[in-house]
């Protein structure tokens, strides 16, 4: 079997902004793999600055793994703990090859075409009036659920954006989801989690920064608004502490981002742990291009969990790889009937 890896730049439409700054392009990384004519391929989808496995030796690692393809699948995903991003594109990749065609890893009834999955609107951080141009967008093309990303521009005028979205559409119409990616202090964040509690909101993702886990624990127990740990998984590793983890702050949630978190199989293990302790999750996308998107979908569609997944973000770039995903009516789909264009 031979492997080969290569670096590709995805481009934004429009700069997007978090509350970790803005962004212009993304950095993913595609492995391949061959063996008597077929090809396997798989994303290593790292986000610099938020990705535990952000580290200056990435290509390095990619290299190793190249070098060492031999192992196989699970000797490599042991060997790489503290490389999440790459432990999944290792997933996608051994599937890949095994599979009849390289982009069918989980065949279902979604990727038959035949089921979608449900999936929030997006609204990127902006001034007030580019947000609110987004949820009506989003509102026009069929979401139910919407989640918006806050903490980058003043408080007051989030709040102010948020009850008028809450006049014009009731909780019974509209969801709505606040991610803070952490942008709160630990002093303000119990008035702010309790002024957002008021617009019926869904959740919010991360209030405040991850590694405070007896303030976060404080603000799970307390909060009326329920918290869903996002930033807080990134960097647990073993199974061990992720039990530790959950059990010491008990949030409502958990979001689990794939490339983030150890792939298929480190999701997985989340899963178990929440489940055992009545924590509900969701899956979200981490800015992957198309391949990991689709992994990462057709992977979801077989956990069979009703709630609003976070996926859908293959159209924020000018050069992803086209594939057969679309979003009509607020839901994700698999047209079969469209080609893969690599």
């Amino acid at each position: 079997m031979k492997a080969t890896y290569s670096k590709y730049i995805l481009q934004f439409k429009r700069p997007s902004a978090t509350s970790r700054g803005i962004m212009t392009e993304k950095e993913t990384w595609l492995l391949k793999l061959e063996r008597n004519g077929k090809i396997g391929i798989g994303e290593c989808g790292i986000l610099r600055s938020l990705s535990f496995d952000d580290r200056p030796d990435y290509e390095a690692k990619l290299k190793w793994v190249v070098d060492h393809i031999h192992l196989g699948k699970d000797a490599l995903w042991e060997a790489l703990r503290d490389w999440p991003s790459i432990q999944f594109g290792i997933e996608q990749a051994f599937m890949s090859l095994a599979s009849d065609t390289p982009y069918l890893l989980f065949p279902s009834a979604f990727t038959k075409g035949e089921q979608a999955i449900p999936i929030n609107g997006l609204v990127w951080m902006g001034e007030e009036a580019f947000m609110k141009e987004q949820i009506d967008e989003k509102l026009a093309q069929g979401f139910s659920c919407v989640k918006l990303k806050i903490g980058a521009i003043d408080f007051d005028a989030e709040l102010h954006l948020l009850r008028d979205i809450r006049q014009h559409y009731p909780v019974e119409q509209i969801e709505l989801r606040v991610d803070a990616n952490g942008a709160f202090t630990i002093a303000e964040a119990p008035a702010k989690l309790k002024q957002l509690a008021q617009l019926h909101l869904h959740s919010i993702e991360q209030p405040i920064k991850q590694k405070q886990i007896q303030e976060m624990a404080k603000l799970c127990q307390t909060t009326e608004l329920p918290i869903a740990l996002d930033e807080e998984l990134i960097g647990v590793t073993t199974y061990d502490a992720k039990r530790a983890l959950l059990e010491a702050i008990r949030p409502q949630y958990i979001i689990l981002k794939p490339s983030l978190v150890g792939g298929f199989r480190g999701s997985q293990e989340w899963i178990e742990l929440a489940e055992h302790l009545k924590i509900k999750w969701w899956i979200t996308s981490a800015l992957e291009s198309n391949i990991g998107l689709n992994a990462i979908a057709q992977w979801t569609f077989t956990l069979n969990n009703s709630m609003p997944q976070g996926l859908g973000t293959g159209a924020l770039y000018t050069n992803n790889i086209e594939a057969p995903l679309e979003v009509k009516r607020g839901k994700l789909w698999y047209n079969p009937a469209l080609p893969w264009l690599f």
